[in-house]
């Protein structure tokens, strides 16, 4: 069950929050302004989920301190790891998760059918290369993506070779409490504190 938030206006506090953790760090690239913003959105038929949008274009662009660990990535740039090869990523297109997917244990079952085998492939596919903007890695192919169109819109959810899971606590589930969103994640950084909740306190 997806948490419900506002993407469509920057909040002031989330604003200010973001400011004051990136004002202090050195070697962040500075924004790119809300006509590069436009562009960008126009290009990819897709509107930014707030705060991430007023970000890029008033507070800044990236960081190499990160979050994550090898970095904040600049807007639409893709992690040295992602290699080349891969599929277009359709921005438009809508993220298809709205729950946490472990497909690694989907993917071992035995007897599933060359078709049913199939169809969880091209649903990965659409799982990396849909609906979502990269943030950065963890490395060891964990990718932090922020998602920009369909029901999760404004999320920001882990995925690697594994599965795919949200940043943020949700009824029912912890694997990644927190605050959802782009600035509650920024923040959980910011804080030192462990993705997956260990050495909190």
């Amino acid at each position: 069950m997806m948490i419900a938030m506002n993407t469509e206006s920057c909040a002031p506090a989330e604003s200010a929050a973001l400011r004051e953790i990136f004002a202090s760090r050195p070697e962040t690239v500075p924004p790119i302004g809300v006509e590069a913003v436009r562009a960008f959105e126009a290009e990819h038929r897709v509107v930014l989920p707030e705060p991430y949008r007023t970000f890029v274009a008033e507070i800044c662009d990236g960081l190499r301190a990160g979050p994550p660990y090898y970095g904040l990535l600049p807007l639409a740039q893709t992690p040295s790891d992602w290699g080349s090869g891969r599929p277009e990523r359709l921005l438009s297109e809508p993220f298809p998760l709205t729950e946490s997917w472990l497909w690694e244990a989907e993917e071992g079952e035995a007897g599933l059918s060359e078709e049913e085998y199939q169809q969880c492939e091209d649903r990965m596919s659409a799982v990396f290369d849909h609906g979502s903007l990269l943030l950065g890695t963890d490395g060891c192919g964990m990718y932090w993506h922020l998602i920009v169109t369909g029901p999760e819109r404004g999320h920001v959810w882990l995925i690697d070779e594994h599965g795919a899971i949200p940043f943020g606590t949700r009824p029912g589930t912890s694997l990644m409490p927190g605050t959802s969103g782009f600035a509650g994640w920024v923040t959980h950084w910011a804080q030192g504190r462990s993705w997956f909740g260990e050495e909190d306190g």
